[in-house]
This record gives structure tokens, C-alpha cells and sequence, in this order.
């Protein structure tokens, strides 16, 4: 199983994670924000990125405003940066978005440890579905993606799934 608290798998990977690795590397992405236990999750870790999928980190925070201020302090200066308050799955969250090169990066925050935020838990759950299922299962997924699905309706639809696709995958036994 891939440790995917450490970016270092980035390294191997294929043209994009390598890129994104060395963008996350010399902007010193993670490192700016090491104290609210960033992960890098979403579809590029996993290997099921199409051509506009950004970097998607993950963080989690005790003050609200502190993570906001450092997140405005360290990336304030990136392209087209935006951070803004927001409620998801019931729970305040903190949301920037801003460019690095060819990646969009979007950097969410809530009061929740980063292990157990559903984007961390859907990236476990879909990477262990592609160990188990393939490269035809993967390069489908990549296809619906292609077509407009986002990740987990695309998994959904293509396990069966019934009713909300983010809560039915979360329960996926495979």
C-alpha cells in the first residue's frame, strides 16, 4: 500500500505526478503548511487524472481564522488565488484555490483530522477498487472522467452503486 502521507511516491510516477512532485517540492507547497498535516489526495495520487485535474490537498485545522491567515500568507502571491468560508458534509471548512503552472491547486481545510475527511477515505477506497479491478476498470473510470462524471459517480456507475455515489462508496465492500 502506497504511504500517501509522504509525497516521495510522486517521484516514480508517471509524467504528471512527477511534475506535480516537483512543483510541490519547490514551491514548498506542504512544507508552508506542514503544521495543519497536509495530504495530497484526488485522482492524481491514485493515477486517474485527466488533463485538468488539479492538485487537491487536504489539511485540518484547530482555528479557523489562523489557517485562513496562513494560507493567505503563504500563497497570497500565486495566480489567481481565492480562499473563501464554506460548509461541507455539515462541517466548516476553508477552501483556496490558486495556480501552480499547469495545476490548479485547491487546499480544503476543516476541523476534522485529515485521515478521516471523506476526500482521504473516497482516494483509499478507490485506489484499493483499482489494485483490485485493473487497468481496463482504471482506463474506464479515466473515460467517464472524460466525459463529464466526476470520480465518485464515475466508480459508482461503474460498481453498481445505488443512491449518493460520495455515501455509497464510503461503504463499498468489495
Amino acid at each position: 500500500m502506497i504511504n500517501f502521507s509522504d509525497i516521495a511516491y510522486l517521484k516514480d510516477g508517471n509524467e504528471r505526478q512527477q511534475l506535480a512532485f516537483k512543483l510541490l517540492i519547490e514551491k514548498k507547497v506542504l512544507s508552508g503548511i506542514s503544521m495543519f498535516d497536509p495530504i495530497l489526495v484526488g485522482t492524481i495520487p491514485i493515477d486517474i487524472d485527466i488533463e485538468h485535474s488539479d492538485l487537491d490537498i487536504i489539511c485540518c485545522f484547530e482555528d479557523k481564522k489562523a489557517f485562513s491567515d496562513t494560507l493567505i500568507k503563504v500563497f497570497g502571491n500565486e495566480p489567481r488565488f481565492t480562499v473563501k468560508d464554506g460548509v461541507v458534509n455539515g462541517v466548516a471548512s476553508i477552501i483556496a484555490n490558486f495556480y501552480l503552472e499547469v495545476f490548479e491547486v485547491e487546499i480544503f481545510g476543516q476541523q476534522v483530522p485529515v485521515k478521516q475527511q471523506h476526500a482521504y477515505r473516497h482516494m483509499l477506497i478507490e485506489h484499493e477498487i483499482l489494485q483490485a479491478k485493473g487497468e481496463t476498470f482504471r482506463l474506464e473510470v479515466i473515460r467517464l472522467k472524460r466525459d463529464g462524471y466526476k470520480t465518485e459517480p464515475a466508480f459508482a456507475l461503474l460498481l453498481g452503486l445505488q443512491g449518493d455515489p460520495y455515501l455509497a462508496l464510503l461503504d463499498y465492500q468489495h
